[in-house]
């Protein structure tokens, strides 16, 4: 059966998956090495994949997306607390797939209320009372 989630914990050299299908079913637990996880993902039909914010990140985000795959960015702050014994690679996994499948959006959103994605972009219109070209309105 195909995944719908897949949790990614990554590593130097050694990736942690955890996926699930539609109905929360454990599909796969797997270490792959680098190589590994290019072929894994290439085969795999497009979802929804889950990984901790962090430095290598945003290349896996990249390629993984380029397959087909949606990606999500979790801070690891909001992954702790899914992990649900001791701290390894495997129960890592296991709570960023549980992290990013919550319906509540909440998580990923900042404080002023957009999401990630859209944090790096203006708001449409300035709320009253704030500066417009150095003046106070």
């Amino acid at each position: 059966m195909n995944p719908t989630r897949v949790g990614v914990d990554l590593a130097k050299s050694v990736l942690q998956i955890h996926s699930v299908d539609r109905h929360e079913k454990v599909v796969a637990r797997k270490k792959l090495n680098r190589a590994q996880m290019h072929t894994y993902f290439k085969s795999l039909a497009p979802c929804l994949v889950g990984m901790e914010a962090c430095a290598t990140s945003h290349y896996w985000a990249r390629t993984l997306m380029s397959y087909g795959h949606r990606v999500e960015l979790i801070a690891a702050q909001f992954v702790k607390p899914y992990v649900k014994s001791g701290k390894n690679d495997a129960n890592d996994a296991e709570a960023i797939c549980e992290a990013v499948g919550r319906a509540n959006d909440a998580v990923r959103r900042g404080q002023d209320g957009r999401s990630a994605s859209d944090a790096g972009r203006a708001p449409d219109s300035e709320p009253p009372g704030t500066l417009e070209n150095g003046v106070m309105q």
